[in-house]
């Protein structure tokens, strides 16, 4: 696995946190194990992938990676040393000891070795050895619905067991959820690792997401663009009523205000974009064609009058 993060997501030193997220992103949807089942690469991958956005999505350790202080696996990177550093020292293994001239027998030089190291305290279970257990990764696949406004679910682990996973109000698509302790048990007298959760969010028929933005298509009769009115839309939080102007073209955009995702970090609530689309009757009945019919002999309007004009330009 490379061990570079910016290769691993297709990217230079240069990217924005919003590049690096949205490299996240669209990387997960191509490699994630679950989605490629026959893929047999795919898990690699996505291990791969998850690693190098650990690093680059917290700002921290972004820079302690560009300072060369931790590898492109969060592991510390131990400061370079020289012989001259330590060769004084009078625990070194290495030191070369009063009257040990070029003919002295290896084997000594071997056997000196393993005293020192005996003295300085034999094997990592003579020295308390301890280390935190490893991060477990899983994915979940979450309803569109179930992410915009907060649930609970669970997953089932390799062993049978469930685990309670609680998905934040807004949580997005390609979102790690972290749990605390719910890894590897740690070794020692060290604490478990984590258990680091890719949540995957599913389409909606109705709703599409942009940002802290929910967008909607809204279908409206010929009657209520020509002369307005009161419809009622749906929102993720259940329906509401939406005045529209009199005159509303298909395509024109609305917007509801506060009806949107609720952001946690900024404390903020995005909005509802609510997009008009003028459907006729499925079919058209007598009295709406002869009225159209004699309209259309007294008014000559032509929408396209302006498009003709720009295209010849």
């Amino acid at each position: 696995m490379p061990d570079d993060p910016y290769k691993v997501l297709g990217l230079t030193k240069a990217a924005t946190a919003d590049e690096i997220k949205k490299a996240y992103r669209k990387l997960v949807r191509t490699s994630h194990p679950d989605l490629h089942p026959d893929d047999a690469g795919a898990e690699a991958r996505f291990k791969a992938i998850s690693a190098a956005y650990d690093i680059l999505k917290d700002p921290e350790t972004r820079a302690r990676y560009d300072a060369g202080e931790i590898d492109g696996l969060g592991a510390e990177r131990p400061q370079r040393q020289y012989y001259r550093d330590f060769s004084g020292s009078s625990d070194n293994s290495y030191h070369r000891q009063r009257g040990v001239g070029p003919d002295v027998d290896p084997a000594d030089i071997f056997a000196d070795i393993l005293r020192n190291r005996g003295r300085s305290g034999g094997d990592f279970g003579d020295r308390g050895f301890s280390a935190r257990g490893a991060d477990a990764r899983y994915s979940l696949n979450v309803p569109f619905l179930d992410a915009a406004r907060g649930a609970e679910t669970y997953i089932t682990l390799p062993d049978g067991q469930s685990l309670t996973v609680k998905i934040p109000r807004g949580t997005e698509d390609g979102q790690t959820l972290r749990l605390r302790g719910k890894g590897a048990p740690g070794y020692g007298d060290a604490p478990a690792g984590d258990a680091l959760i890719t949540v995957l969010v599913g389409s909606h028929p109705v709703f599409d997401r942009d940002g802290d933005d929910i967008l909607v298509t809204l279908p409206i009769t010929i009657e209520e663009a020509v002369l307005g009115g009161k419809v009622t839309t749906p929102t993720i939080d259940g329906p509401v009523g939406l005045t529209i102007p009199a005159g509303a073209n298909s395509g024109q955009v609305l917007r509801l205000r506060g009806r949107g995702i609720a952001n946690a970090k900024r404390k903020t609530k995005g909005d509802q974009r609510v997009e008009l689309k003028i459907v006729t009757p499925p079919s058209i009945d007598e009295d709406l064609r002869n009225f159209l019919t004699e309209w259309r002999k007294t008014h000559r309007f032509d929408p396209r009058v302006d498009l003709m004009k720009r295209a010849s330009a």
